[in-house]
Formats: structure tokens, sequence, C-alpha cells
């Protein structure tokens, strides 16, 4: 059992996708007002972000002990658990892990996406791998195309299509990848879920600040 009413400390930036992630299920499941955000930075050493999530990645949840919760996916299930419900994911059985599978091509796909960019970002002009850099859209794009090919209900906010939402206002921000244009069940499905989901708003950053 999850101590009554805790509140927690996630550690990110607004512009993480898959802080977003956890920002997205948070509000989904009336838990905002338990959390509170303090930024994040996973490229400074003297950040206490490493000694929290010995991997130095966000985003990461600070319990009332002290102790730590990560990466997205787990956080979710902490908070699923901590509401009382079973809004977001599937408590036991085969749609359980049909759920979690559809959850991982998510994340790899914005995994995927975020090693292309950083890519561009860390290396000097020139030192650009376009081997690896083909390697990792490769992942987007078979993502892109197996949702393409059946895509999730728009009435139905769950850890996929939170975790799809992410991935898609990711890439439609950095640009690894063009995909709108192969992609028009999946552009339909992203225009009605946003519509449907107030959150997908509401954890929008402002790309002016980013």
């Amino acid at each position: 059992m999850l101590p009554d009413r805790e509140t927690y400390v996630l550690r990110t930036t607004l512009t993480s996708p898959f802080g977003r992630k956890v920002r997205m299920a948070a509000g989904v499941l009336g838990l905002s007002d338990r959390i509170r955000i303090e930024p994040a930075n996973a490229l400074d050493e003297g950040d206490s972000l490493r000694q929290q999530n010995p991997l130095g990645k966000m985003p990461c949840l600070l319990l009332a002990d002290g102790s730590a919760i990560y990466d997205s996916r787990v956080i979710i299930e902490l908070l699923q658990e901590a509401a009382g419900v079973e809004a977001l994911l599937p408590m036991r059985g085969l749609p359980r892990y049909r759920a979690l599978t559809r959850a991982a091509l998510t994340d790899g796909m914005t995994d995927a996406a975020l090693l292309m960019v950083y890519e561009g970002r860390f290396r000097d002009a020139g030192t650009h791998s376009e081997r690896w850099l083909a390697h990792q859209r490769g992942k987007v794009l078979r993502g892109l195309a197996e949702f393409e090919r059946a895509p999730l209900d728009a009435a139905i906010t769950d850890i996929v299509s939170i975790g799809l939402a992410c991935a898609l206002g990711y890439l439609d921000w950095r640009q690894p990848v063009a995909w709108r244009d192969e992609h028009p069940a999946l552009v339909a499905w992203f225009d009605a879920f946003s519509a449907h989901e107030p959150m997908v708003a509401a954890t929008q950053h402002n790309e002016a600040n980013a």
C-alpha cells in the first residue's frame, strides 16, 4: 500500500517528452496538485539528479521518504496506484502486457528521436554518423507505420495514447523525422486525441522559452 495523500517531487524539464508523459498522466489521474516540479539538468555534473537516479535521466519522482522512482512507465504505474484507479493500464492479464508492449513502442520511438537530436546537438559539424542517424530514423518510421496501420481509439486515454501523443509532439517540435505527409491516419488520430484529452494542451511547453 502507498502512503495516503503522499506528495511528490518530479525532477524534469517542461520540454522533456518523457517528463510530459508523467505530467499528462498525473493530470488525467487527478494528481497534479500532489506533484511539485523541480527542474533538472541532465548535463550538469553538480545536479542532484545524478544521485537520485544514477543514470542521470529524467523524469525522476522523489517520494516523501527521500527515495526515487524512475523511469516514466514506472512512475505512471505508481501514480495510478496512488490514485486508486485502473485508468491508464490494466493491473493484470494479457491486456496489461499488450498495453505495456505498445507503450514500449512509443517510448522507443521517442528515445530514437531524442538520439537523433542529440547527434546533431553534441557532435561537431562533419562528424555526424549518417549510419547511426539512419538506424534511429528506421525505429521511428517503423513505429509510425505500426500506428498508422492500426490507429488507436482517439476517445481512450491510457498509457499508450499518452506515450504516442508525447512522441508525436516531440517529432513536431524538434523535427528529426518528417512524419505528417506519409501518415494521414496518425495525423487524424493526433488531432482527435488532442481535442478529446485536455491534458495534451495543458502540458504543451512554450516553445519560445525552450
